[in-house]
């Protein structure tokens, strides 16, 4: 068992700083109501809408952004995502008519994501039912105590990913400042 080695050696005398039973328990916790979470958002989204999660997300981040518009490094960044992984959902959803790219106009080199009236038409069908689901799946489990604490925990755990919290992140750590070797900037 993992937990039983708390401070083992290994590989030239470096040491392991093993999780806890209570670190391990809680970070298995996490991870199952993480990806149960994401697999129950995933489904009702693309049962009642026709789109994963991460298509609903991109509509929902550029709906709440002046004209529906946003720099795709930006909308990237917002998301958490790499730009690769952005081009690739943003391409689909251009096909879908529910986005269109266009130039940055200030900056040659980047370009646009804009939420078209449809896309926009889209979300507005689809939010309902994915706030439901939200709602339904975390919050009716929570209390309003442990919706703040909820809150707190992920903001302090993201800034301190992001390089935020103190501890500074490798800036090309973070997924939307990756580059692959083809990837052009966006």
């Amino acid at each position: 068992m993992v937990v039983q080695f708390l401070n083992s050696t290994y590989n030239g005398g470096m040491t392991t700083r093993w999780l806890t039973p209570e670190e391990q328990r809680a970070w298995r916790a996490y991870i199952a109501a993480s990806y149960l979470l994401e697999d129950a958002l995933d489904r009702q989204l693309q049962q009642e809408a026709g789109m994963p999660h991460l298509y609903y997300t991109i509509l929902s981040a550029l709906s709440e952004t002046p004209h529906r518009t946003l720099r795709m490094t930006d909308l990237a960044k917002a998301l958490k995502i790499t730009r690769s992984r952005l081009t690739y959902a943003v391409t689909r959803l251009e096909k879908d008519g529910l986005v269109r790219r266009e130039d940055c106009q200030m900056d040659k080199r980047g370009s646009l994501a804009i939420l078209t009236d449809e896309g926009m038409a889209v979300l507005e069908r689809a939010a309902p039912g994915h706030v439901e689901m939200v709602r339904t799946a975390l919050f009716e489990h929570l209390t309003e105590e442990q919706v703040g604490q909820l809150e707190e925990i992920f903001t302090g755990v993201a800034a301190a990913l992001q390089g935020d919290g103190g501890k500074a992140a490798a800036s090309d750590d973070l997924p939307w400042r990756r580059r692959s070797s083809s990837q052009q900037c966006s």
